[in-house]
């Protein structure tokens, strides 16, 4: 099969797309042919090295997180139901890195794995589970955002802050974002009520009122002013900083698969009250400008890759 590789650690100039070995089926895997992939933050801070800490890594690495595709085997062991031609996806994370999503096959524990959205494009299904799941985990299980209450999402116009706006509206919650002033126009179209403008000063001066919970995607400046936001500090939750929340009193969330979650976001698109905003679609064998795009950190929604099945 082909993938895409990176034999040491570096800049996007280490990724190359070649042929290797296709996956092994083992028991408790679902093999999927892949059409679609995503590009997070989190693949280019693997591939520069910075999360060695967090996993076991094994060179070469075929990078991503993320897959939709079509169900091409199952292991004896699997219990979920899904069966080959299934339309799935994913947030295929294992207890080391190695083996990713960039391929046109990719052996998914069967945790990580769900029937997809009939609605959404596989570009568009592989772009949600890593940060679809994220913005879940914080809305619902870690801050429990109730109807009526205020939200605060930093960095609303995202990929896991978009999100997150749309999961907490359909909560019955009403959301304060913050972002550049050039997507002001986008959160006010998700329904976001009050946008504040993040590089204007600290947010709390900004804000007609406390809110009720705060979701930070961006940590620094904005993570230490988020007390001054809310009413009760044990409601922030941060994906950014575990220290720096755990000092303030609140929750730091660290990603899981989590079949059941998948399907909870799959009804909420399937109810059209999820919509992907692609910010860009690149084919596999320009994998390395995708990392390259998500390193400038000005992504508004999410960046797709489409991995063809010919070659």
């Amino acid at each position: 099969m082909r993938a895409a590789v990176y034999d040491e650690f570096g800049d996007a100039g280490v990724i190359s797309v070649r042929e290797v070995d296709d996956p092994p089926v083992g028991p408790d895997v679902v093999l999927v042919r892949a059409h679609a992939t995503s590009v997070n933050p989190v693949d280019w801070k693997v591939r520069e090295g910075y999360l060695r800490g967090a996993f076991p890594h094994h060179l070469p690495i075929i990078p991503g997180w993320d897959v939709a595709g079509v169900v091409e085997a199952v292991g004896p062991a699997v219990r979920t139901g899904l069966r080959p031609g299934d339309e799935v996806w994913g947030y295929v994370r294992r207890d080391d890195v190695a083996q990713g999503t960039a391929a046109q096959l990719v052996a998914a524990p069967q945790r990580t794995v769900a029937l997809k959205p009939g609605g959404l494009s596989f570009a568009e299904a592989a772009a949600v589970p890593l940060a679809g799941l994220t913005a879940w985990q914080t809305v619902v299980e870690a801050l429990d955002v109730q109807p009526g209450e205020r939200l605060l999402v930093h960095a609303a116009a995202g990929g896991v802050g978009q999100f997150a706006v749309q999961i907490a509206l359909a909560r019955g919650a009403e959301v304060v974002g913050t972002a550049r002033p050039d997507n002001h126009d986008l959160l006010r179209e998700l329904g976001v009520t009050e946008v504040v403008d993040h590089s204007a000063g600290p947010v709390s001066a900004q804000l007609s009122a406390p809110v009720d919970a705060v979701l930070d995607l961006v940590g620094g400046d904005a993570l230490e002013d988020a007390p001054r936001q809310v009413r009760d500090p044990s409601r922030i939750a941060s994906v950014v900083d575990d220290e720096g929340v755990a000092r303030l009193g609140g929750h730091y969330v660290f990603v899981r698969p989590e079949r059941a979650h998948l399907d909870e976001l799959r009804a909420l698109v399937d109810a059209g009250r999820l919509r992907v905003d692609l910010a860009a679609t690149y084919p596999l064998e320009e994998i390395a400008d995708a990392h390259r795009a998500s390193e400038q950190g000005r992504t508004r929604g999410k960046i797709a890759v489409t991995i063809p099945q010919e070659g």
